[in-house]
């Protein structure tokens, strides 16, 4: 039995980011964690407090903070 790939993505968060011009520091700056940052960086879950805190501080909506991936649906197209 083959396991589904399902994941969710910080890469809009760091695009976001990008855009905004907005550092780790600068998140740090906003009261935003660098602990949660970093484990952000590695892959790892978050609430949604902290999904409400990023959206907050980088004036975005959830869709540019994390993305919902189906990599067995991606991999057939």
């Amino acid at each position: 039995m083959r396991k589904r790939s399902e994941m969710i993505s910080y890469k809009p968060l760091f695009e976001t980011m990008k855009r905004k011009g907005v550092t780790s520091y600068g998140l740090e700056k906003a009261g935003f964690s660098r602990a949660t940052y970093y484990s952000i960086k590695q892959g790892n879950s978050i609430s949604t407090n902290t999904i409400n805190q990023l959206c907050r501080i980088l004036q975005c909506p959830v869709c540019d903070i994390i993305e919902y991936i189906d990599e067995e649906n991606t991999s057939l197209n």
